[in-house]
């Protein structure tokens, strides 16, 4: 950015610019603390509104954090890299591993939260999956945790003839997961699709993730295909943006 451009900005653009550049070069670290209100006021002869307006920006974009009674500290968590082929394919789930154990290595993860109910799904989602009208779908509503930190929202739609009174329709699959389940149903899924968009979170979303005020939510809505071409799951995701890295490794 030229210094002309940079001119044009509001001052608590240029002063969030300058944290955000501090951060990035690692003089300040996860965990620190950044110059406080009265800091900025001092160091920039600007009003506090300016000030507070400057440490805002870094919190909407999720690098830093506010700290009742304490001040705004750079976010410690290590971001997630969310290797969207590697995850899926055959060799993960097939041989009982989860699909997670592709992003986060040695990492902590739980699954705080398991909902599995028997209903009608969504008309968008009957549609994918080719639902009649009273055909009813498996759903499995979970929220995952890294490192203690939520990290994603997720809900699974599954047909319900096909998966009623297995281990899918249960609140633990076992080991491989819900497609190694499927697999030995005769359905194991060998082809996906992801559609991936952003948006800001809704209230109950924000505060399951436990997002920082401004910070944007992406979604990725996954449909699993078994060897027939039938739909065996449509998986819609929640992840917050500010934690996640996604990869797409593949061949040209």
């Amino acid at each position: 950015m030229s210094s002309r451009e940079t001119g044009r900005q509001p001052k608590y653009q240029r002063i969030a610019a300058e944290l955000r550049a501090a951060v990035e070069v690692g003089r300040y670290g996860p965990g620190d603390r950044l110059p406080g209100e009265n800091d900025l006021m001092a160091e920039h002869g600007v009003a506090r509104m300016t000030a507070r307006q400057a440490l805002g920006v870094l919190q909407a974009e999720g690098i830093a954090e506010a700290r009742k009674g304490a001040g705004v500290f750079v976010r410690g968590f290590r971001p997630i890299r969310r290797r969207g082929i590697e995850r899926l394919a055959r060799t993960q789930w097939a041989e009982g591993r989860s699909i997670w154990s592709a992003d986060i290595g040695d990492r902590e993860l739980a699954v705080d939260s398991v909902e599995v109910t028997e209903e009608p799904a969504p008309a968008a989602v009957a549609a994918v999956m080719g639902l009649g009208e009273d055909a009813s779908a498996c759903v499995r509503r979970r929220r995952f945790v890294l490192d203690g930190k939520p990290v994603l929202l997720s809900t699974s739609y599954l047909p319900a003839d096909i998966v009623a009174g297995t281990p899918i329709a249960q609140p633990e699959t076992g080991p491989g997961g819900t497609y190694a389940r499927l697999a030995e149903l005769g359905h194991g899924p060998v082809r996906f699709r992801e559609e991936i968009r952003s948006r800001m979170p809704s209230r109950e979303e924000a505060e399951r993730l436990a997002l920082p005020a401004g910070v944007p939510v992406v979604l990725i809505a996954r449909t699993a295909f078994d060897a027939e071409g039938l739909v065996v799951e449509v998986n819609e995701m929640v992840l917050d943006s500010s934690v996640y890295v996604l990869e797409y490794d593949f061949e040209a």
